[in-house]
């Protein structure tokens, strides 16, 4: 197929799930072409190193005065900022070219748009239609249902500027989001709990009181495609290297979540641990942590990292990792990433929901910070049992979430949607 994949940030290591999407359908035969903004002369760079899976990498600046001028005028409007941050005219319009670049047919078998920030795109070749000329098929993969997060953030974040930003955003996102459902052939999600939070808003006939919710509601319309690992990048270190001591949490610090989930763990879990087990260390490694986080160094045992250029060295020769997410959406990579390093991991239901895994034997499972702070001690007395615990994350996520096997199912929703367009092809349009 040639695929024409539309991103609003830059695909890399971090924003995982398209860059690996990316390789896997090029490795898969397919002539991709990939759609994108970057804001910094690093995330400019990076274009490289998407270039040897692409057929070509079309690839606009966007700056944070834009993106605020855009989030401004939808103010006056009924559109979340979400769905704008990241409009780039630019873009559309090298896009556009491109489609519409053979008279006789569309320039792509199919699209694909990525995330509540670059739905836009998918609309302005759905609804624009250009001048009807093609019937060119979408596929929108939502990443996460960003009402169901914000419906979360806006009574669980600890940062208060998150909480007014989301109570403000999610009446306009849970009405944009219903009707998004029906403006696409296919709609993808990373979890369940996010598929069932989309047939929720479908459900709510005063969200969209002028749809058809019999068609939002159609089980085919909505997939499921959790995230895969690089098995061979986050590959188990050996276990003599690891840090018997040393506890490890991971992610991009200036994500609110990220902040709840740091928080919670440092001042409600963390203490518990020392109680019992002095020499234990705490190491909160990623990117722009806020004040709140970094303060937390005052505490001689816990070290923040802020960025750091690969994340595997801290993850490889921790004792365990720790995911004490407190609220979120979709699937959590940093669980999956310290399971295939075969680092045992302990987290709260909320960051294993979107998974397959069983409590006790590929990961341990907490509800409460004296549940959670009994185990890790149980683990840091335990070396043995946290070497088994570690190889057996390793296996569940080389038996559930290899790349190859996403972009399988990826495969199979493209040809779904080709389908649905054909069938909505008049006969005029058929020729």
């Amino acid at each position: 197929m040639k695929i024409l994949f539309i991103v609003p940030y830059m695909p890399n290591l971090v924003r995982v799930r398209p860059y690996q999407f990316i390789r896997s359908l090029s490795k898969r035969g397919h002539e991709v072409t990939v759609a994108t903004l970057w804001v910094n002369d690093k995330e400019k760079q990076e274009i490289s190193a998407l270039k040897p899976y692409c057929q070509e990498v079309i690839a606009f600046p966007i700056g944070k005065s834009q993106s605020f001028c855009n989030c401004l005028v939808a103010l006056l409007g009924s559109s979340p900022l979400q769905s704008v941050y990241s409009w780039q005219p630019m873009l559309a319009q090298s896009v556009q070219k491109r489609i519409v670049s053979n008279k006789d047919k569309p320039g792509f078998d199919i699209v694909h748009v990525e995330h509540l920030r670059g739905v836009r795109y998918g609309l302005y070749i759905k609804l624009s239609g250009f001048n009807n000329q093609f019937i060119q098929p979408v596929v929108w993969d939502s990443v996460d249902s960003i009402s169901h997060l914000f419906r979360q953030a806006a009574q669980q974040s600890t940062r208060q500027l998150s909480r007014w930003i989301t109570r403000f955003e999610l009446r306009r996102t849970e009405r944009y989001e219903a009707w998004l459902l029906s403006q696409f052939e296919k709609v993808i999600v990373t979890s369940p709990k996010d598929k069932e939070a989309f047939c929720l808003l479908a459900a709510q006939a005063d969200i969209h009181p002028y749809q058809n919710t019999t068609e939002l509601l159609r089980d085919d319309r909505i997939t499921v495609i959790p995230n895969g690992v690089d098995l061979e990048f986050f590959s188990p270190g050996k276990f003599e290297n690891r840090q018997h001591d040393t506890l490890v949490i991971s992610g991009k610090m200036s994500y609110h979540a990220n902040t709840s989930m740091v928080l919670y763990f440092a001042q409600k879990v963390f203490p518990l641990v020392l109680a019992q087990h002095p020499q234990a260390k705490l190491v909160i490694a990623g990117k722009d942590p806020p004040g709140q986080v970094k303060n937390l160094m005052r505490n001689p045992a816990i070290q923040v990292t802020g960025e750091v250029q690969d994340m595997r060295p801290y993850i490889q020769t921790a004792a365990m990792a720790v995911a004490p997410v407190i609220y979120g959406a979709g699937i959590q990579n940093k669980v999956l990433e310290a399971m295939a390093c075969a680092t045992p991991v302990v987290a709260t239901p909320q960051a294993v929901s979107a998974l397959n895994t069983r409590a006790g034997v590929d990961l341990e499972v907490a509800a409460s910070a004296e549940e959670m702070a009994s185990i890790i001690i149980t683990l840091l007395q335990n070396p043995q049992k946290r070497k088994a615990l570690g190889e057996m994350g390793r296996c569940y996520v080389e038996t559930h979430h290899t790349w190859d096997g996403a972009a399988a199912q990826l495969e199979a929703v493209y040809h779904e949607a080709i389908k649905t367009a054909n069938k909505s092809l008049s006969p005029s349009q058929c020729g």
